[in-house]
């Protein structure tokens, strides 16, 4: 009992451990977003502000065009997310079905190409979308988010897949629906958590996404969030730190709080009732 019981304080402490390591650098930049500049000068920071203002966040939406970054970034993370999921369900419910050697080189293809560094892709890249005239775009910006968003939604969907019973399958067949009716009408319901994890890994790729933007938008008006950011650092390196940590505070909610909104969904069972004995 002793040791049961050390075990389960040891495991609790190191949750807390680690929810503490993960939870310090928003709680800290929230701290930072309320502080006067005085007290960011100060030689003994606080973790609560002694005088919290609002004036970072009036200053940062003054010296920067935040709202149109952050709706070119939500234009561009939703529109990756819903494609990729759209291409990738199809994909995902073949290379699950079909177990050939093709559909599990296809597999292993999906997850040793997550091991490619940005920087050997984004020339291939350029190039292509250069002769397709879509440098400086929005629509350009949001293909290169989706090829590389697919291959881990891929990855995901096949073993959301594989967790559907076949039986379903087979007694839609009996009744006489194809393939693309028994993945619309039988499958996908039960894929939604699935879908929903899916677009969610998707979007927050793309809404976070700094190098590919940066790269590619060369326009103000058409930049993105994180790129806007860069520009509370002066040409010097030196940041406006109380701007900076309120725009990035802002950047952060929408993440979080889509993330709140559908995390019940992500952990439900999945095929809760769908199987009857």
């Amino acid at each position: 009992m002793r040791t049961s019981t050390t075990g389960r304080v040891g495991q609790y402490a190191a949750l807390l451990a680690y929810l503490v390591f993960l939870a310090f650098p928003f709680l800290w930049l929230v701290s930072t977003a309320f502080k006067s500049p005085r007290e960011l000068g100060s030689l003994h920071p606080t973790w609560i502000p002694r005088h919290p203002t609002l004036d970072n966040f009036r200053q940062a939406f003054d010296e920067q065009p935040l709202l149109r970054a952050a709706g070119n970034s939500l234009l561009a993370a939703l529109a990756a997310a819903v494609i990729a999921v759209l291409i990738a369900t199809p994909l995902a419910y073949v290379m699950a079905r079909r177990r050939t050697r093709l559909a599990k080189a296809a597999t292993g293809w999906v997850v040793v190409s997550q091991a490619f560094p940005i920087v050997l892709v984004i020339i291939p890249l350029f190039l292509v979308l250069k002769n397709l005239r879509l440098i400086n775009s929005l629509t350009g910006l949001v293909m290169v988010y989706v090829v590389w968003a697919l291959p881990f939604a891929l990855w995901m969907l096949v073993g959301y897949v594989r967790a559907v019973p076949t039986e379903l399958e087979e007694a839609a067949a009996v009744d006489g629906a194809g393939r693309l009716r028994t993945l619309v009408s039988v499958t996908a319901p039960l894929l939604a958590p699935g879908l929903v994890a899916t677009g969610l890994f998707a979007f927050i790729t793309a809404w976070n996404e700094f190098f590919f933007a940066l790269v590619l938008l060369k326009t103000p008006e058409k930049q993105t969030l994180p790129v806007v950011l860069t520009h509370f650092i002066g040409a010097e390196g030196v940041a406006d730190l109380g701007p900076l940590a309120a725009a990035a505070f802002l950047a952060t909610l929408p993440s979080l709080i889509i993330f709140a909104i559908i995390q019940r969904r992500i952990t439900g069972g999945m095929l809760t009732g769908a199987v009857k004995n």
